[in-house]
């Protein structure tokens, strides 16, 4: 079955779902056919009743984002059907910032890694969630500006990191690596834009990481950090992709030995 098909047949099948009062319309007379007629969802869309007849047909025509966006909000699709709408269409998905909020579940999730040091960050590196444990460890987050919630901007831009990371060149040389490469996947983001122009506005340091255009991808690594209160900390983080949540990144710390663990038990009962 070609895309266009799947298509056509996916928003018929969704259409006959929906009731006229799931959407707000009155019922007039009997109906021939389950759920909502072609012209009452052209209607809720903005488009012609021919133009969306010809979609369901798998026509030769070929819908806007916006006319697809319409659709999807006419049929109440979820943002999953959307996403796959989108694609059916030759449509890029949803880009992340439309779901930027964390599932409750995910919330949970990390503030049961506690004592284990563990947040959440957007595809901008935005950090979006954490647990007290983290806060500890490395900044409360919250206590900061909006714009400055992120974590490569608090690499180079806030003292006690470079006080705290035993390992802060090579760890700093190794960020910038890994950011660079998302720039190239954000693309035209302007929020990513401003952040890189940002740093290089501000910082000395990551001018001349930048110019060295290294890139990473990212995999497991172990992290030295030295806490005033905790002592020395030697950490495993892992980074796990938020299934459902395009661009939401789970960064969880794990100590690498009992001295660490013991450490992080430290920190949690000061709190």
């Amino acid at each position: 079955m070609s895309s266009r098909t799947e298509l056509a047949t996916f928003l018929r099948f969704r259409r006959e779902r929906l009731t006229p009062e799931d959407v707000g319309l009155p019922r007039v007379g009997r109906r021939r056919t389950p759920g909502l007629r072609r012209e009452e969802v052209a209607t809720l869309s903005g488009v012609s009743t021919t133009w969306y007849t010809w979609l369901e047909q798998a026509r030769d025509v070929t819908p806007s984002r916006q006319v697809l966006d319409a659709l999807a909000r006419a049929l109440q699709l979820s943002p999953a059907e959307r996403d796959y709408v989108r694609t059916l269409a030759g449509q890029v998905p949803a880009p992340a910032n439309e779901r930027a909020d964390v599932h409750p579940a995910m919330r949970a999730f990390v503030d049961s890694l506690d004592p284990h040091p563990a947040y959440i960050a957007n595809e901008t590196w935005d950090v979006i969630a954490y647990n007290r444990a983290q806060a500890a460890l490395i900044a409360d987050y919250d206590e900061r500006p909006p714009g400055e919630r992120n974590v490569i901007w608090l690499m180079f831009n806030e003292p006690s990191m470079r006080e705290r990371i035993v390992d802060w060149a090579a760890d700093a040389r190794s960020m910038v690596a890994k950011f660079r490469a998302c720039t190239a996947e954000q693309g035209a983001n302007p929020r990513m834009h401003a952040l890189t122009e940002a740093l290089l506005a501000g910082s000395a340091e990551f001018r001349d990481l930048w110019a060295g255009h290294d890139v990473r991808g990212h995999e497991p690594a172990r992290k030295r950090i030295r806490h005033p209160d905790a002592g020395l900390l030697e950490l495993d983080y892992v980074k796990l992709e938020c299934v459902g949540r395009p661009g939401q990144v789970l960064t969880a710390h794990l100590p690498a030995n009992e001295e660490s663990a013991e450490a992080l038990r430290r920190l949690a009962a000061r709190r």
